[in-house]
């Protein structure tokens, strides 16, 4: 998502492409995933039993506000320089640069073709079968999310298309029983108002449409703590009945609401939804030095009774953009207020004392990856997991080091960035997993593996010879070896190329991009695949949204001008 900051004094934008997608189990307790997958491609039966649908119609409120929270209104702080002073570029540089931008772009038009013959307003494309999945309330949730990626590109014959078509959508109802608020935040709420600020406003229709899901969904605050319904009973509160917050919440979908709801105020001058999420704010800040790992939250917030018990933290899955939101939302409210960077700060130092390791690998590399901690009965115990979608942390800390003039972190950006590079490289297909376990060095004098030793577990590691997929020195498991055409890598590497200049970044990101390609292409699109390990890996029939509306676009990003979604006027 793209949020536009023209009309505020700093000239930023803020793009909004959210790298937590939950395909992990929810712990036992919390609530379940909503969704319908239907293959029939054929729309024929979209107007069947409409007349019968529940329907979505306001009522007034259990639990009704009377003092709105309004947004900062103190002077904006000047924000420090973010990217890179490029210098002007030689003839033959651009004529690479653009051969490899072409190509994501045929890419991008690619996939953007199989969902428009065989899933045009449906939420994803089964990109092996032709069909078609519902798994976002069947509003399109493709579409939607892709429109700034068409507005960057310009495809200009698409994006207006594309706006005629969400006319049709009706965000007054839907076939699904709970609506997963994070989710139609990010996908819908975002992608509305992204193409709304990229194209200044032109298209009244975004902002319309996005008025519409921002008032549909801010229901789901209408609860006694004013905490919102995660997986919301929609149905309940379009019938006038109360709803209350879960025991079991996931932390990233409590904690990441704030930039679309900011903007939606900034926007149309209605306080409510910036009041919304800034309940949320203060009520993390409240407890952030007060859980078992001070100045993190757990993964799993009791928000009914605003407790935090949960011993399990990381900067992963169910986590990670609560963390990545913080500078987003400083920069995005113009520096009128610290909390943000209080919050940062209070995060930055939890996280490089007590989550941060350096691996073994065949060579030394001096790289960097966060784990996960438990903090049960008394003691700390640290997990040496990574996560692909834990790869948005070095963009994230390497946005921070400028934006809270915190230059020394910007080695530690680096490092995380050449961390995701080097699990993508390691990999026999040249991709990473989606989630892998490596081995800790033990110190800082003793980072590299002996010759022909093995640093996994030997019961794993023989397993992994029975099978033909050896894992690669350093790796410890691969306990899930998919990988799901994820954004975060490629955002982080955009973000940090943009930032230092260095273009050997660039090469990173090509040689990610063609293996990508590689593996994943099919007749309609492009295919998540099951194993990483196996370079004649089967594929899955799905294509999540964020393929077109995130990953070929950071892709389509590192290989143009400096200038488009310039990072001193956009915030990523």
């Amino acid at each position: 998502m793209i949020v536009s900051r023209r009309s505020y004094m700093l000239p930023t934008i803020i793009l909004i492409c959210l790298t937590y997608i939950l395909f992990s189990s929810l712990p036992p307790g919390a609530e379940t995933p909503y969704g319908h997958h239907h293959h029939d491609h054929h729309h024929s039966d979209e107007q069947q039993h409409q007349d019968h649908r529940v329907r979505w119609h306001k009522h007034a409120e259990q639990y009704p506000i009377y003092d709105y929270i309004p947004l900062p209104s103190a002077p904006s702080s000047p924000i420090p320089r973010v990217q890179y002073k490029f210098p002007k570029e030689s003839w033959f540089a651009k004529w690479g640069r653009t051969k490899r931008q072409r190509a994501v772009k045929k890419a991008f038009k690619h996939a953007w073709k199989g969902y428009k013959e065989n899933a045009w307003l449906r939420d994803e494309l089964s990109p092996l079968s032709g069909g078609h999945r519902e798994t976002f309330a069947g509003w399109a949730a493709t579409l939607v999310d892709s429109l700034d990626t068409l507005v960057i590109m310009g495809l200009t014959d698409e994006f207006e298309e594309a706006l005629e078509a969400i006319e049709q959508i009706d965000f007054t109802t839907t076939d699904a029983i709970q609506i997963n608020v994070f989710e139609t935040n990010i996908r819908y709420l975002g992608g509305l108002l992204g193409a709304y600020d990229l194209t200044h406003g032109k298209y009244p229709i975004l902002l319309q449409k996005a008025t519409e899901i921002a008032d549909m969904i801010y229901a789901c605050f209408d609860t006694r703590n004013r905490m919102p319904q995660s997986r919301w009973e929609w149905t309940r509160s379009a019938g006038g009945l109360s709803i209350e917050p879960s025991r079991n919440t996931i932390l990233a979908e409590i904690g990441s609401l704030n930039l679309e709801f900011t903007r939606m105020s900034q926007l149309t001058k209605d306080p409510k939804y910036f009041d919304a999420i800034q309940r949320i704010t203060d009520f993390l800040e409240e407890t952030q030095p007060k859980t078992k790992v001070p100045g993190m939250w757990p993964m799993m917030v009791n928000a009914r009774d605003l407790e935090l018990f949960d011993p399990r933290f990381t900067i992963g899955g169910m986590a990670d953009s609560t963390y990545e939101y913080l500078p987003k939302e400083h920069m995005l409210l113009g520096g009128q207020t610290n909390q943000y960077r209080r919050m940062y700060d209070s995060f930055m130092k939890a996280m490089k004392s007590r989550l941060l390791f350096r691996p073994m690998t065949e060579d030394g590399r001096d790289i960097l990856f966060a784990g996960n901690v438990h903090a049960g009965s008394g003691k700390t115990t640290l997990e040496p997991q990574w996560e692909h979608l834990k790869c948005f942390l070095g963009g994230t800390v390497g946005v921070g080091s400028k934006v809270f003039n915190r230059p020394e972190e910007l080695s530690i950006a680096r490092k995380l960035v050449d961390g995701c590079v080097w699990a993508y490289d390691v990999m026999p297909t040249g991709i990473m997993p989606e989630i892998l376990h490596l081995a800790v060095c033990p110190d800082a004098e003793n980072c590299t593996l002996p010759k022909n030793s093995h640093s996994e577990d030997p019961d794993t590691y023989a397993e992994s010879i029975a099978q033909g997929k050896k894992l690669p020195p350093g790796v410890v498991d691969i306990p899930d070896p998919k990988y799901l055409l994820r954004p975060e890598a490629i955002e982080s590497v955009f973000i940090m190329y943009r930032i230092t200049g260095d273009k050997t970044l660039q090469d990173d990101a090509w040689r990610m991009f063609q293996n990508i390609e590689r593996m994943t292409r099919t007749a309609y699109g492009h295919a998540a695949i099951a194993d990483v390990r196996d370079p004649a890996s089967p594929l899955m029939d799905y294509m999540e949204s964020f393929w077109l509306a995130e990953t070929l676009k950071y892709f389509y990003l590192t290989f143009s001008e400096p200038d488009l979604v310039n990072l001193d006027e956009y915030v990523l």
